[in-house]
């Protein structure tokens, strides 16, 4: 596919948007993969594109979180085995899957999954005394990784407030180390998706590395706004984005 300055124009500043969103308040894959998609670009390679971007900005910030030591690695080592395989099985039926089915279930899953990460009431952490075994733990984290793998290898929004909220509510882990968790899973289905989809020739690799750019550009930016009321801003700016794809779905169809 041809990428032409309309799709730059289109995408670069919306990856912004997605990297700033992303810093404050969490779901920036709302804006990014609808970027995509809005400059016209087919469902395979918006996905593919999208996570080769959102890789970047995910390496980076694990690496911050594995630097000042608040990922549980034992603990998060086997979830991580779990992860790379849902996701490759997620990219790989993203690939065979028909091109028309893979467009109505993006259009279908995005405003579920914008409900589900602007929902802040189903972040919830336990108490130490209502905390399982570690090995039950494990389990779940395990079972949780593959599955939302398989998510994020075929789709990937929401990824990380979907690992949250199930280690915390099911896995029942404190929040610090649910987050450290996180970031190193969603590294890991991040990066098994892109390579899958690279090998595959899906991934508009200039424009994937340009986007890469401006969306760690727009997480520099919005991490370093201290921001109290972050869904105030970021809300509207999800919405916004999601009601220009309903408005291009219509015109389409």
């Amino acid at each position: 596919m041809q990428v032409t300055i309309h799709t730059y124009l289109i995408v670069l500043p919306l990856l912004f948007l997605g990297g700033f969103v992303d810093s404050i308040g969490g779901g920036g894959g709302l804006v990014s993969l609808p970027a995509y998609l809005l400059s016209g670009l087919p469902p395979v390679p918006a996905v593919a594109t999208n996570k080769f971007s959102s890789a970047w900005g995910t390496g980076l910030t694990t690496g911050r979180f594995a630097i000042n030591r608040l990922i549980p690695w034992k603990a998060t080592l086997p979830a991580i085995l779990m992860a790379f395989i849902g996701s490759t099985l997620g990219a790989h039926l993203a690939l065979v899957i028909d091109t028309k089915i893979m467009t109505y279930l993006l259009y279908f899953i995005l405003p579920v999954t914008a409900f589900l990460v602007l929902n802040k009431n189903l972040f919830k952490e336990h108490d130490a005394s209502e905390r399982v075994s570690r090995r039950v733990t494990a389990l779940i984290a395990c079972l949780l990784a593959f599955f939302i793998g398989i998510y994020d290898g075929f789709y990937g929004p929401g990824t990380g407030t979907f690992l949250i909220i199930g280690l915390t509510i099911l896995a029942r882990l404190p929040m610090t180390q649910a987050n450290g968790m996180t970031k190193a899973i969603n590294l890991t289905t991040n990066v098994a998706g892109a390579v899958v989809y690279l090998i595959n020739g899906q991934v508009l690799l200039t424009l994937g590395i340009a986007s890469a750019a401006a969306n760690m550009l727009g997480n520099y930016v919005g991490s370093g706004l201290a921001m109290k009321n972050g869904t105030r801003i970021t809300r509207p700016i999800i919405l916004a984005v999601l009601v220009l794809l309903l408005i291009k779905v219509i015109f389409k169809f």
